[in-house]
C-alpha cells in the first residue's frame, strides 16, 4: 500500500511537471541581459570558453563585434567550440589559446605570450572552474578547487592587470556561485590536507572568488577598471561530471535548471551593461544585485586571503 502511494505521488508530480513545463522553464531561465551594447574594436578574454556558459558568453560577445580570445586547457576542444561559434555566426572573431589554470607555469607562459601579441584588453571573464572533483592537487601542490577556481585566476589577473588599466575603461567578471554562502576560508588548512570534502572545498573556492572581487575592487579605485562577481544560477552543464549523484539529479530535474545560454546572461550583463560602468566590488545573479553571505563581506578576511594568495604564488601585487 505504501509503495502504491509513493508511485501514485510520483505520477502526480510528473504530470504536474509536464503540464506546467512552460511556466517552470520561464521561471528557471532567470534574468536576461537586455543590453544592445556593441563591442566593435574591443578585446575580450574568457577562461574555460570551450564549453557551458563560457562558450555561450564567447558567442554572445563575438556577435557584438568583439575579438574574443578563448583560453582553454584542451586546445582540441577549444577549437571545436570556436568552430561551433563560427558556424553560428560566420563573422565571429574568435581564437583559441592554451591555458591550464592548474599549472602556474602555463599561466605565466600564456600571459607572457598574450602581452607580447595583444595590445588591448577590455574585458576579462574569469569563468573556468572545477566542481566536486576527487582530492587532487595542481602542478604546484594546491588543492584543485582553490588552486584552479581562485589561485589560478588570481595569478592570471595579476599578470594582465597592467594591460587592463592601459585599456581602460575595462571590466573584470569573476564567476562565483551561490555556493559561496556555505563556504569558509580555512586558513589553517586551505588545501584540505587535514580533511577533505569535495563539496566544502568547492564552496570555499567560490567564497574566495567573492572575497577576491571585493579586495580587488578596493585596490582598483580610480583606475576605471571595475570588477564584479556573478552567480550564474544552477546550470545544466558538464561541471557536475565528477559527481555521479549530481549528474543523475541534474538529468532528472533538468526542466528546473538553466541552459548554458541562460546561465551566461549575468556574465554578459556584468561585462557590457551601460549602467554598470562605474559599479565595482558587487555580486550579481539574474542580471540584478545579489545577496552576499556575511563571510563574503568581511574586509579583514578578504585582505588576509589576498596576502596568503600572494605568498602562495610568490608574487607581490600592490
Amino acid at each position: 500500500m505504501f509503495l502504491l502511494l509513493i508511485i501514485a505521488g510520483l505520477g502526480v508530480v510528473t504530470l504536474l511537471v509536464i503540464l506546467f513545463a512552460p511556466q517552470i522553464r520561464k521561471y528557471a531561465a532567470g534574468g536576461v541581459c537586455k543590453s544592445t551594447t556593441r563591442l566593435d574594436g574591443k578585446t575580450v578574454l574568457i577562461t574555460g570558453a570551450n564549453t557551458g556558459i563560457g562558450k555561450e558568453t564567447a558567442l554572445d560577445l563575438a556577435m557584438r563585434g568583439a575579438r574574443v580570445i578563448m583560453a582553454c586547457r584542451d586546445l582540441e576542444k577549444g577549437e571545436e567550440a570556436a568552430a561551433s561559434i563560427r558556424a553560428s555566426y560566420p563573422e565571429a572573431r574568435v581564437e583559441v589559446r592554451e591555458l591550464d589554470l592548474a599549472d602556474t607555469c602555463s599561466i605565466r607562459a600564456f600571459a607572457q605570450k598574450f602581452l607580447r601579441e595583444v595590445n588591448q584588453l577590455h574585458i576579462l571573464i574569469n569563468n573556468a572552474g572545477v566542481m566536486m572533483c576527487p582530492y587532487t592537487k595542481t602542478v604546484d601542490g594546491f588543492e584543485m578547487h582553490i588552486g584552479v577556481n581562485h589561485l589560478g585566476h588570481f595569478l592570471l589577473t595579476s599578470l594582465l592587470i597592467g594591460l587592463l588599466k592601459r585599456s581602460a575603461p575595462a571590466r573584470i567578471v569573476v564567476v562565483s556561485s551561490l555556493a559561496h554562502n556555505f563556504g569558509w576560508i580555512r586558513f589553517h588548512d586551505l588545501h584540505s590536507q587535514g580533511s577533505y570534502n569535495s563539496g566544502l572545498a568547492y564552496c570555499q573556492s567560490k567564497l574566495a572568488n567573492v572575497l577576491f572581487t571585493r579586495e580587488l575592487a578596493s585596490r582598483l579605485k580610480g583606475t576605471n577598471v571595475t570588477v564584479n562577481s556573478v552567480h550564474p544560477g544552477t546550470v545544466n552543464s558538464d561541471l557536475t561530471r565528477h559527481s555521479t549523484l549530481m549528474t543523475i539529479l541534474f538529468t532528472v530535474f533538468s526542466v528546473f535548471l538553466k541552459t548554458p545560454r541562460e546561465g551566461a546572461q549575468t556574465s554578459i550583463y556584468c561585462a557590457i551593461a551601460e549602467e554598470l560602468h562605474s559599479i565595482s566590488g558587487k555580486h550579481f545573479s539574474d542580471c540584478t544585485p545579489a545577496f552576499v553571505a556575511p563571510q563574503g563581506r568581511s574586509a579583514e578576511t578578504a585582505r588576509r586571503l589576498w596576502d596568503v594568495s600572494c605568498e602562495l604564488l610568490g608574487i607581490e601585487w600592490d
